[in-house]
């Protein structure tokens, strides 16, 4: 019977599934996604998203945790033919990914389905990414109700650029013949009366 035992085993020992935990999250900081199955992303999701808190914190302490959590490894480029160390998976855990998600609470992770399967076991494989985050652009004046009203750049830009384009070109759009043509056809049946014997 399974009773209380919590977690998932993956079908392996204690310390390969730490270990496997360890290099799926090193990947992931490294590369900003990795592809694997599904179990093993969701089973993997929780550990990134503590480490990323840890990141955040950016204290001595919560570096020396997230090294004895993770361990660090360091992240090389092949320059000639051989490895050059770059920089290391805690430095830029703490240096690059901790200050991008300061301003928000979890969910610093994600799994996206991809329509593949694995050619060995034909296990569902999925995508684990860092989220990234989306500038919002946020309007700082209501709009007034007096005759001057504030105008954007941008949308008078837009609005002139059209107008511009029809001065050039003396022939009409085609669209606007078409358009033309259907409204003289929904015209011409809405006035003619309707026989009812």
């Amino acid at each position: 019977m399974r009773h209380k035992v919590a977690g998932k085993h993956l079908g392996r020992t204690s310390a390969h599934r730490r270990a496997l935990r360890r290099n799926l999250v090193a990947s992931l900081f490294e590369h900003g996604t990795i592809s694997t199955t599904r179990e093993k992303a969701k089973f993997v999701k929780p550990f990134a998203e503590k480490l990323v808190t840890l990141a955040k914190d950016g204290s001595l302490h919560a570096r020396r945790r997230a090294i004895a959590l993770l361990q660090d490894r360091n992240i090389c480029k092949i320059e000639d033919g051989e490895p050059v160390k770059v920089d290391t998976v805690i430095s830029r855990l703490f240096s690059e990914i901790g200050p991008r998600f300061s301003d928000r609470n979890g969910g610093y992770t994600r799994i996206v389905n991809v329509p593949l399967r694995r050619i060995g076991d034909n296990g569902q494989l999925v995508l684990l990414q860092l989220v990234s985050e989306l500038k919002k652009t946020v309007r700082t004046e209501l709009p007034t109700l007096s005759d001057e009203a504030p105008v954007d750049a941008e949308t008078t830009s837009k609005q002139t650029e059209p107008a511009e384009q029809a001065e050039q070109t003396d022939e009409p759009n085609a669209e606007d013949q078409t358009s033309d043509q259907n409204e003289a056809g929904r015209g011409e049946s809405q006035d003619a009366p309707e026989k009812t014997e």
